[in-house]
């Protein structure tokens, strides 16, 4: 009864104050919870391969390689805030007098009736659902490190866990998976990127110290990458170098559509850091990143033939390599196939290695390729072309990507 009482007294007072504002809106319910119902969606899934995989038709392999990634996309959906329910315009209540006693009159039916929906059994009890959510998101963390301490050189499924954390908010926890994948993959851009991200977060949302560190090695490794370019500027702008935020910054414009949102973000953001620096008005933002010094020059195009091939955000590497010398690519510079025909220039600072420098090999051969997969090791299927061997300081080198690889 004193659940009765309590429904019944707010129920009371909502009509008290509907009495005296008769002018408020009314406002529609909002819908059940997307995540619950990604959730029954996701166990409906794994039920099936459950049962695909005792009828026999599914192998244990498929199976495992299914599941995971079911789980993965699971895993990212629980990051995803629930869309917020759509409502009509409000309306509204119609006041007087005897609209008042009226309503007033019908307040112990209103009472009675949410009485009966809340101590209904079958009524939707959203925080369980939402609590349902997390357990299954739980669940499947769970399972992934179990399948990590059996295969700990797993470096997908470390990048896996360590997104999955992040989006826990275990930021801690988030940072020991990357830091275990990095040391299986060291020259991954976008993964130290992530772990620089999340160390951040978990050491107060500073950047200051490792973090920047982590960053900066990323956009040695792949000087275009968004993340650490922002990270990095975020870093400068942090410990008030407002001109290194601001040269930071400026490069991500090279990256991004022109005229886009992101565009015009990156934009003020430069501009604040420069009026902070005390460089306002000097100078304008750039398009395109400053050339370096020296090192080989020239334009990545793709062949009209090709064009059918490709979709605008597949990964384009343009590499040099000696003729005569070590097969490792000298220096690399990434882009998507949007930013073609893309004006490159390779050089030292772009070193896969410090000892492997391009000032070293007076002849190199400038290849351009794209790949799906976004995978530096070349795959069939990829697109690609290459120049005939020219000097290692050579301006205007002409690359047409025109084959595909087999």
């Amino acid at each position: 009864m004193t659940l009765f009482w309590l429904v019944g007294a707010v129920a009371a007072a909502a009509v008290i104050a509907w009495v005296l504002r008769p002018l408020l809106a009314r406002k529609k319910a909002a819908p059940p919870s997307r995540a619950a119902a990604n959730v029954a969606i996701y166990r409906d899934q794994l039920r099936e391969l459950d049962a695909d995989l005792a009828a026999g038709t599914l192998a244990r392999e498929d199976y495992e390689r299914a599941r995971a990634e079911l789980e993965a996309r699971a895993l990212r959906d629980a990051g995803q805030p629930d869309a917020p329910a759509a409502g009509p315009a409000p309306q509204a209540l119609p006041s007087g007098r005897r609209f008042a006693w009226a309503l007033a009159a019908a307040v112990p039916l209103a009472a009675v009736a949410l009485y009966v929906l809340v101590g209904n059994p079958g009524a939707i009890d959203r925080e369980a659902q939402l609590h349902a959510s997390r357990a299954q998101v739980e669940a499947m963390v769970g399972r992934l490190e179990a399948r990590l301490r059996e295969n700990p050189d797993d470096v997908n499924g470390w990048k896996l866990l360590g997104r999955s954390y992040g989006v826990m908010g275990r930021y801690g926890e988030a940072a020991e998976a990357y830091a275990k994948a990095a040391v299986r993959s060291p020259r991954d851009a976008q993964l130290l990127a992530d772990l620089a991200d999340v160390l951040a977060m978990a050491r107060g949302q500073s950047l200051q110290g490792e973090p920047e560190q982590l960053a900066l090695r990323a956009l040695e490794i792949e000087p275009g990458n968004l993340k650490a370019l922002a990270l990095a500027g975020s870093a400068a702008f942090e410990r008030k170098d407002y001109a290194a935020a601001a040269k930071h910054w400026e490069r991500m414009l090279a990256y991004v559509e022109p005229n886009s949102e992101d565009a015009r973000s990156i934009q003020q953001n430069v501009a604040e850091a420069r009026s902070l620096a005390g460089d306002a008005g000097k100078q304008e933002t750039k398009k395109q990143p400053a050339k370096p010094q020296g090192g080989v020059r020239g334009t990545v195009s793709l062949s009209p033939a090709m064009k059918d091939k490709v979709s605008p955000e597949d990964t384009v590497f343009v590499f040099a390599r000696a003729v005569e010398g070590p097969p490792m690519p000298l220096a690399v510079a990434r882009v998507r196939v949007r930013d073609l025909p893309y004006r490159f220039a390779l050089d030292d600072s772009m070193a896969m290695s410090p000892a492997l420098k391009l000032s070293a090999f007076p002849k190199v051969v400038v290849t351009a390729r794209v790949s799906k997969a976004g995978s530096a090791i070349a795959q069939p299927g990829d697109l690609q072309g290459a120049s005939a061997p020219v000097a290692n300081d050579a301006a205007a080198v002409n690359v047409v990507i025109d084959a595909q690889v087999r």
